[in-house]
């Protein structure tokens, strides 16, 4: 795996580092620096605008998705934040019913190649967008909570590609949550398998209306981002009605 750390990431590397390793980061800290944006809190309110909008239904990824791996990174201490974010043992994860059905045609057409997704973040709670915040505040790894992000609004999807035979991961270059120029869409130093690896995700994903994120590749969305409220909505309430 090839590493260029560029220079402006050191700050990012080094806030990291002393919460990981002093733990005196309170990332339940609210910053008042910013003002909060309308936020769907209420499970009451949320079914209220799926059933206005059938498009903003929330679904879990497996009632469409045939045979889609997760490896759910931060419902486990195995992220960059070194502590779980989510309930422990969190088995399942969302996106809306658009994202869904684009994301089972992908999978189908790597079906056809001996291989499939593996989903490491889809939906993500706007509370938990905070506490990532709390600690990295860069735009370029996090969303602002002042604006939420794709995965908040459940149009978002870290993901990779496996081999169905071996369940092993397609080499990207960098593991997932990489924060170095090597992630970037951009970064093209790289093994001339990497780059075909790279290359047949994202010509995959595109091709059925996602966006990359151009400093990672395992990052995808789709477009129109504001047409979808921004929730905060707990897994097991969402898993209660899907």
């Amino acid at each position: 795996m090839v590493i260029n750390i560029h220079k402006g990431y050191y700050s990012l590397f080094i806030t990291v580092l002393i919460f990981l390793l002093y733990g005196n980061i309170n990332v339940d800290a609210q910053d008042s620096s910013y003002t909060k944006p309308p936020v769907t809190a209420s499970y009451k309110e949320y079914r209220k605008q799926a059933e206005k909008d059938s498009l903003k239904k929330m679904v879990e990824l497996k009632t469409l998705i045939h045979g889609i791996r997760y490896d759910l990174r931060y419902a486990t201490t195995n992220n960059f934040m070194n502590r779980l974010m989510y309930p422990k043992n969190t088995a399942v994860t969302f996106l809306r019913l658009p994202a869904v059905k684009a994301l089972s045609n992908v999978q189908a057409e790597l079906n056809t190649q001996g291989m499939g997704l593996k989903i490491f973040d889809a939906y993500r709670p706007y509370s938990v967008t905070v506490k990532f915040w709390e600690l990295v505040k860069d735009e370029r790894y996090v969303a602002h909570p002042a604006k939420g992000s794709g995965h908040n609004r459940g149009i978002a999807v870290d993901l990779t590609i496996i081999n169905l035979a071996t369940g092993k991961e397609l080499e990207m270059g960098t593991g997932f949550d990489n924060f170095s120029d090597t992630a970037h869409h951009s970064f093209t130093n790289l093994p001339a398998g990497v780059l075909k690896n790279r290359t047949l995700l994202r010509s995959l994903m595109e091709k059925n209306g996602f966006r990359i994120y151009p400093e990672e590749w395992w990052h995808y969305s789709l477009p129109d981002a504001a047409k979808y409220e921004i929730l905060d909505l707990e897994f097991r309430k969402l898993k209660r009605a899907s």
